[in-house]
């Protein structure tokens, strides 16, 4: 798979998103984060979306372990590869186990027994949202049984954020980091 655009350096995305990729890539344990570098030459859309992302995770009502057991999820129905590794790493250091991760990396049924009935919910719920585009009436009745108004309206934001992410990544043919070339 070759990139349709090519990660930019400093020239290309300035000088702040050129160090955040370097800070990003120190914290992940990889090379730059190819999303920051290829979305970055967008420029002033870059931190738009960036802000946003920003407001769902990490600095949203969600916990961290549930925003990535999300994002996992969605990058397991949406195909998304470039998500999937980026956030495997990310979901253990926010505290879901190995087994966890894999569990919600994956298209398949959910193990019950590593989740509580609240992971569950927002799992099913995520996965749901990311095939249909929508929540039935008893997902939605079974969501608002374990979060708050906020929180369902987070949940139903950061789903979408990461579908609309995960499409756009795709198209743009990012690969996966690779890992931090060591000195």
């Amino acid at each position: 798979m070759t990139a349709r655009i090519a990660p930019g350096g400093r020239r290309e995305i300035g000088a702040v998103a050129w160090l955040g990729s370097r800070i990003a890539g120190w914290v992940t344990g990889t090379e730059p984060p190819a999303f920051i570098t290829t979305l970055g030459r967008g420029r002033r859309q870059f931190w738009g979306w960036l802000a946003f992302a920003g407001s769902l995770m990490p600095f949203g009502t969600l916990t961290r372990r549930e925003s990535e057991s999300v994002i996992l999820r969605v990058a397991a129905v949406t195909g998304c590869a470039y998500e999937s590794a980026h956030h495997r790493h990310l979901g253990e250091r926010a505290g879901l186990s190995a087994a966890q991760v894999d569990d919600a990396n994956d298209t398949g049924d959910l193990s019950p027994a590593l989740w509580s009935e609240r992971e569950l919910t927002v799992l099913a719920a995520a996965d749901e949202l990311a095939r249909t585009g929508d929540l039935t009436d008893a997902t939605w009745q079974r969501v608002r049984g374990q979060l708050s108004e906020r929180e369902a309206i987070e949940l139903v934001q950061l789903t979408n954020h990461y579908v609309m992410l995960a499409a756009t990544l795709r198209v743009l043919r990012v690969e996966p980091d690779a890992p931090r070339r060591t000195a």
